[in-house]
């Protein structure tokens, strides 16, 4: 079987493959990396670089671009909760993106907040992941922005 042959797992192993794999590529940076015992606050694993913030991280594994999204009541907004995107692309190794929530203060066509007042369903915060809006995520691409992380826990060691 080829390698990155995405199209025979189930939507339950395309999201372990997902976080699996962002576990190890914050491992790979230096990180340490914990997972709770229950997933009941929109947390899949916590990470820390050296003596810094603990980084609260749920990840969201798609095969096709498309809208993810998050219940409000899950969905804090922190300088130290992220997103954590795995695009799944048949043939070829998995795009990460690692965005913080705080990014939704401002939503923008890329990241939105649908209140569905009146309606019945509740609240949420959003990545339109259109092939229009990829161009916007890149900016967030994992190896760029887990380097700001360091940098950031870094500098307040030192202080």
């Amino acid at each position: 079987m080829p390698k990155y042959h995405w199209a025979h797992l189930n939507s339950q192993q395309v999201g372990a493959y997902g976080e699996y794999f962002v576990k190890m590529e914050f491992t790979m940076h230096g990180f340490q990396v914990f997972t709770p015992e229950v997933d009941d606050r929109g947390v899949d694993f916590i990470a820390r670089f050296g003596t810094g913030n603990w980084n609260e991280v749920q990840v969201k594994t798609v095969r096709d671009p498309k809208y993810i999204f998050f219940k409000e009541d899950k969905f804090k907004l922190s300088q130290t909760f992220f997103v954590a995107v795995v695009i799944l692309t048949e043939g070829k190794e998995p795009d990460i993106f690692l965005i913080p929530r705080s990014q939704w203060e401002a939503p923008t066509e890329l990241f939105v907040y649908r209140s569905y007042e009146g309606l019945v369903s509740s609240p949420e915060w959003g990545i339109n992941l259109s092939k229009k809006n990829l161009p916007l995520l890149e900016q967030f691409r994992f190896a760029n922005f887990v380097q700001t992380i360091c940098q950031t826990s870094s500098e307040l060691k030192s202080n």
